[in-house]
């Protein structure tokens, strides 16, 4: 007899449309961008919605916000990441004038650890990857008394994502699929909570971070293990809960786009519309160019490009 799958934590449309108002004054409303379905080899309407030029240089900054007002502490908040919510927290913390203490791994970037410190948080890099960020970052906030914003697995980090939706809503008002990476699954998760059924939103992984794809055909969360170029912003070991129980019940089929596919697509976007995003940030438009998602000739599809922080020029 085997364990039942966890449970996923619940959220509603209201849910994210009050997580809207409490972090439209602050956030930024990220511009889209339409190109020309033939310029990447597909028959659709193309909108990229550019979470890249959010404050701290992803869509992280949403659900930290949202997660740093709903605290309600003055002991301040802590926070475990490969980089990108990491610095979102800090940033959202500084803000709120708390202290942020961040569990990053070793395998994050510089430039994303530098990030962090210049947003006002204390880093703590841990030896090896997400999975031991987390080790030490758990324990160390209940030992501290400080209230841990988990990065994908809460329920005021996936309504500040799903935030976007609404956004987009408003932005792409006829789109028929939104395409999305996924790490952890809190903006998947967010997103097809604000917009779901009447858009389509696609989870994209890649085959070297695949732990949502490996929990759908293990009929449960699994570990994996992580690596490639995008396992800095994508590489939690194990998909949070409701991201699997929403894409299963869904019948969500998770298009798998290769590092060459990633890069392919990175270089295409900095080349073509001279917009630098990180490898992670490409994933979804990767999923598009490669053919792993096939979209149907003249449907209109919009991707994220969710962060930008990795200044290396493809």
């Amino acid at each position: 007899m085997t364990d039942a799958p966890p449970q996923a934590l619940h959220l509603t449309r209201s849910d994210v449309e009050a997580a809207h108002e409490r972090v439209r004054p602050v956030v930024r409303r990220t511009p889209v961008v339409e190109i020309d379905g033939d310029e990447i080899g597909v028959a659709a309407r193309v909108v990229l919605k550019l979470e890249l030029l959010q404050h701290t240089g992803s869509f992280k900054a949403r659900g930290a916000l949202n997660s740093v007002l709903r605290a309600g502490t003055e002991r301040g908040v802590a926070a475990v990441s490969g980089g990108n919510h990491a610095a979102a927290v800090a940033w959202a913390a500084t803000r709120a004038r708390l202290d942020a203490d961040v569990f990053v791994p070793s395998t994050a970037t510089p430039e994303k650890i530098e990030r962090i410190r210049g947003y006002g948080g204390r880093a703590h890099i841990v030896e090896g990857g997400v999975p031991d960020a987390f080790a030490a970052g758990v324990p160390w906030a209940a030992e501290h008394g400080v209230h841990l914003i988990h990065p994908f697995e809460q329920v005021d980090t996936m309504c500040g994502q799903g935030t976007l939706g609404l956004e987009l809503e408003e932005q792409v008002p006829d789109a028929d699929a939104v395409l999305v990476a996924c790490g952890g699954g809190g903006l998947y998760s967010g997103l097809r909570t604000a917009i779901a059924p009447a858009v389509h939103v696609v989870p994209v992984e890649p085959q070297r971070c695949a732990n949502l794809h490996a929990a759908l055909a293990a009929g449960r969360p699994v570990p994996v293990e992580v690596g490639g170029v995008a396992a800095d912003s994508l590489g939690p070991a194990e998909i949070g809960a409701t991201a699997f129980q929403l894409a299963r019940a869904d019948g969500i089929e998770v298009p798998l786009v290769s590092d060459d596919d990633i890069v392919a697509a990175r270089r295409w976007l900095w080349q073509r519309c001279r917009v630098l995003a990180e490898p992670g940030g490409c994933t979804a438009l990767a999923a598009l160019m490669s053919g792993a998602y096939v979209a149907a000739p003249g449907a209109v599809v919009a991707v994220v490009v969710s962060g930008g922080n990795n200044p290396t020029i493809p």
